[in-house]
């Protein structure tokens, strides 16, 4: 018996190539190969099969087209940050280097799953276009870290550089955690893991002090006490700090440029 009355919207076998083309029209520009790959499949292929794929390219389709949305009004939000009066933003929005920032920016999408690292994104794009605190290099280390970091990472980056003199992970947990947890359990493991990340990307490091040149001073090892468990992953002592790196994405990542424009005018225009 056919599965055709549970997908109505499937064109009849024999005449699929002819009706696949039509129905895929809309899809054409976003995935040009899909009707003639429906065209070739549709011979050794059912009608649920069809409508399966059908149904998938149309998810594929809508997918491809939010996120041109998303970077369309990136691109607006940008524009409204940026004073175009300025002859030396108007040099550097036209320059080849801040257009290479915007094609990775743009290129690496992907990692911007979230409205918040979509803002993150915005904020380092117009943050570049006005200021340059921080070389297109370094920029591009903090476009990296929008893909490779989860927002969990960057809750912990933002509770660090409110605590600039240094807190603990036991804190850090208090503030943005789950509760008690095992040392032994998933959610320790994780909380760990994410502190590895931080300290082996150079985003933050263990408290030291440091002389009047920057330098690290030499600390005097203390004799260490035989334990009998290993330090806790929501240890008390040891205050972390975020790295020059790390201060430096906060200022232009997490600090949203104020809009010139408003979203009014903009549309007006």
């Amino acid at each position: 018996m056919s599965d055709s009355k549970n997908y109505p919207d499937v064109p009849k076998h024999n005449n699929f190539n002819k009706h696949a083309r039509s129905a895929l029209q809309g899809l054409s520009g976003a995935i040009p190969f899909a009707g003639g790959l429906l065209a070739a499949a549709a011979s050794g292929w059912g009608e649920r099969e069809q409508q399966e794929w059908f149904d998938f390219l149309k998810q594929w389709k809508e997918m491809i087209e939010d996120e041109l949305q998303e970077k369309q009004r990136t691109i607006v939000e940008i524009a409204m940050r940026l004073d175009l009066h300025d002859e030396e933003i108007k040099k550097r929005i036209s320059s080849d280097e801040y257009k290479s920032l915007l094609r990775k920016a743009f290129r690496e999408w992907g990692g911007t799953e979230s409205e918040q690292k979509r803002e993150y994104v915005r904020n380092i794009l117009s943050n570049a276009a006005a200021t340059r605190l921080a070389s297109d290099d370094v920029v591009r280390l903090f476009l990296d870290w929008i893909s490779k970091y989860s927002e969990m990472h960057f809750t912990v980056i933002a509770v660090i550089y409110k605590h600039s003199e240094g807190i603990s992970r036991g804190e850090i947990w208090n503030l943005v955690g789950t509760g008690g947890v095992r040392e032994d359990s998933a959610e320790a493991d994780l909380f760990k893991l994410l502190f590895h990340d931080l300290s082996t990307g150079h985003v933050a490091r263990q408290h030291r002090p440091v002389d009047y040149a920057g330098n690290y001073i030499k600390q005097t090892a203390r004799k260490r006490t035989k334990l009998s468990t290993l330090t806790s992953a929501f240890d008390y002592e040891k205050l972390y700090v975020l790295t020059a790196l790390g201060k430096q994405f906060v200022h232009y990542a997490m600090t949203d440029v104020a809009p010139q424009i408003d979203s009014d005018e903009m549309n007006s225009a």
